[in-house]
């Protein structure tokens, strides 16, 4: 355990072999194997850690690599501090889950980038894996940093590496554009985490999260006033909300669609995204201690699980409708974490990493056989052209919509009942948004692989040689729907059965389990309350997971009739409620309001100053460069004509003068002889005529 330094630095290594030789010298099958091996080495080592960190009794280990930040005398509210920061590792329960995920789905999507990205050229090939080995790198360092500042260092590399992925395609501007939204949005969030960085070591002299933790267990909880800690984290809040992509700052989530398909199931579905749900639950004992905060959390949780369900409900592009899908989930996540069920949020993290992965790869398993096309009005009937990809789909469908004994149902339902303890509107509107993620999920299954095809037409010329009629979209000759190569259906098989036991690590006492997956937190999410938590029966538990599946399988049911049986029962509600299916269809016009308010704000207000500067800031730096040019012009006169005039005036009297009595200077004795007579004449007679 003491080589937990390499789980990251060997995808590092892979990131810096493909970014300084493989873009220029390797062939894509080089590029590939660089990537894919750096990043099976580290799921193998991940693997080990985690079987070592079963057999420890403190379940935790430290390893501490060098002296990263030198101790620096800082005030703290105690007096002055020494803020001394190690660069270290901290295995636990928490972090030890967390490089599973990030390792092992991000081999499965590495594996599946072999194939998916094989049309790109060689050299975009090289990059593509170099910046998702660079994104692991970082990803690995944020879930193990023993310290705020080592987490922080992956939490804005993930960030650099968001922005290279989802701007992948740079020339296309929409992705251009999503690279740079993504990038500025989550800065806002990180401003928030940079403060409560700053707040955190002022009030306990550290930044390490266990003596952070030990510290604040001994705190009071702040019941009823809004103290420091309760500022602490909503400051961590901020910032999980901009990772996250909690309302108001995931809008940046549904543009990220414009990366590669495999982007989207590494960054914005089993990993990055998830990081700030990480961060709440690795400082649970402050939050815990900030009653007031969890009910925020609670409620913007609740309020984006809601708003991202409704707007899935009518989007056509098959991405974006698993994009609105990934912030509802999150929603989820952090309404856990909002009623104090923190190893249940971080449990639905775990469950959704393996079924949204799987349901983004099958998205792009659908798009690349469609040719690129992402319309599901473009779609139908796919399920006779990729079975295998349909049943993945499926699976992961039913995961997500909480149908048992698939994993989402274990955790989506602990969720459920655990938020019913805290509270029941909440539950009832978490309930609603449950049933809306059933409805939205099967619509996309029912216009994507049943009914007839509404795709565009090819040609065959016979049963053994199709030729295409139709390049859509210029990529080439097309010869149909097909079935996806194995490098891409084996991940996707693997995720499906993850997506089916993964659940069964959390199987609740109601079921005869033993919440195994809670109790294995424990060591790294041990919180202080301030009540008893309240409890129900196994009968009433039961009786609201029947209630769940029962609402579920109805809106499924719905999705299927709509979509299946009677589509015109879909566009006549369409037509019906037109004003509604509007404002959905175009996100309650959020992006418009940003763009209106925000955006044209901040390039107005830069206009304004860029003006500003211009005319008064420039003006009186060229006012002043002005004045000083016709000052050194008036010196110039006045040295030339008056400094420079006097003084060739005394040369000039001084050559005049000396001209005339040069002409005395004859250099004759005779002459000079003559002169001395004269002047002793002169005195003589003057003396004379005086007296």
């Amino acid at each position: 355990m003491d080589l937990i330094w390499l789980i990251p630095l060997i995808p590092g290594i892979g990131a810096a072999i493909n970014g300084l030789v493989g873009i220029r010298l390797f062939n894509k099958a080089q590029s590939a194997t660089v990537a894919c091996a750096s990043m099976g080495i580290a799921a193998v080592l991940s693997l080990m850690a985690f079987v070592d960190l079963l057999g420890l009794e403190a379940r935790e280990h430290v390893v501490v690599l060098a002296n990263w930040i030198p101790p620096i005398p800082l005030a703290t509210a105690n007096g002055i501090g020494a803020f001394e920061v190690p660069w270290a590792f901290r295995l636990d329960p928490l972090s030890g889950m967390m490089i599973l995920i990030v390792s092992g789905i991000g081999f499965l999507i590495h594996v599946y980038s072999v194939s998916y990205m094989d049309d790109e050229p060689r050299g975009a090939y090289a990059r593509y894996f170099c910046y998702l080995n660079l994104f692991c790198f970082f990803m690995l360092t944020l879930v193990l940093g023993a310290n705020l500042l080592v987490m922080f260092v992956g939490w804005e590399g993930v960030g650099l590496c968001s922005y290279l992925l989802i701007g992948f395609y740079y020339e296309k501007k929409s992705a251009s554009d999503a690279g740079k939204k993504a990038f500025l949005v989550n800065r806002i969030g990180d401003w928030g985490f940079v403060l409560a960085i700053f707040f955190i070591f002022f009030t306990f002299g550290t930044v390490d999260f266990k003596a952070v933790a030990n510290i604040a267990a001994e705190m009071p909880i702040e019941i009823a006033q809004f103290g420091v800690l309760s500022i602490i984290c909503l400051l961590l809040f901020v910032g999980a909300t901009g990772k996250s992509a909690q309302i108001p700052l995931y809008v940046w989530l549904p543009d990220a669609m414009e990366g590669p398909t495999p982007v989207s199931a590494l960054i914005h579905a089993a990993t990055m995204v998830t990081a700030g749900v990480y961060m709440v639950a690795r400082n649970a004992v402050l939050f815990s201690h900030a009653p007031m905060v969890m009910e925020i959390v609670a409620i913007v949780g609740l309020l984006t699980a809601f708003v991202a369900a409704s707007i899935g409900l009518v989007q056509y592009d098959i991405k974006r409708v698993l994009a609105y899908s990934t912030v509802s989930q999150l929603g989820y996540m952090f309404l856990a974490m909002g009623v104090g069920a923190y190893a249940v949020g971080v449990f639905h993290l775990m469950t959704h990493a393996f079924f949204k992965a799987l349901l983004f790869l099958g998205s792009g398993s659908v798009i690349r056989a469609m040719n690129h096309e992402q319309d599901m009005r473009r779609m139908g009937g796919l399920r006779a052209y990729m079975p295998v990809t349909f049943i993945t789909m499926l699976i992961g469908s039913l995961a997500i919509a909480g149908i048992p004994p698939l994993a989402g149902f274990f955790s989506k339902d602990e969720i459920l009942f655990k938020t019913f303890l805290s509270n029941r509107v909440f539950w009832g509107l978490a309930v609603l948004t449950a049933a809306m993620t059933s409805f939205y999920m099967f619509r996309l299954m029912s216009m994507t692989f049943f009914g007839n095809y509404r795709g565009p037409a090819w040609q065959t010329e016979n049963h053994e040689n199709e030729t295409s009629t139709d390049t859509h979209g210029g990529h080439g000759s097309w010869h149909g729907p097909h079935e996806s190569p194995r490098m891409m259906t084996v991940p996707l098989a693997i995720l499906a059965v993850g997506a089916i036991v993964a659940g069964f690590v959390g199987i609740p006492a109601a079921l005869g389990g033993h919440n195994a997956i809670e109790h294995f937190l424990e060591p790294s999410i041990a919180v202080a309350t301030s009540e008893p938590a309240a409890h129900m029966s196994h009968a009433g538990e039961l009786g609201l997971m029947v209630l769940s599946v029962l609402i579920s399988v109805s809106a499924i049911g719905l999705a299927y009739r709509f979509y299946v049986q009677r589509p015109e029962l879909a566009e006549r509600m369409r037509d019906r409620w037109a004003r509604a299916h509007r404002v959905l269809l175009n996100k309650y016009y959020v992006d418009e309001f940003y763009n209106a308010t925000a955006v044209r704000g901040t390039m107005l207000s830069a206009k304004k100053l860029w003006r500003f500067d211009a005319r008064v800031v420039d003006g009186a730096v060229n006012l002043t460069g002005w004045l000083t040019v016709f000052s050194a012009w008036l010196s110039h006169l006045f040295d030339k004509y008056v400094v420079d005039g006097l003084v060739n005036l005394v040369g000039w009297s001084a050559s005049e003068s000396s001209f005339s009595v040069r002409r005395m200077q004859t250099g004759l004795i005779q002459n000079y002889a003559l002169v001395m007579l004269l002047g002793v004449f002169v005195f003589v007679s003057v003396y004379f005529i005086v007296n």
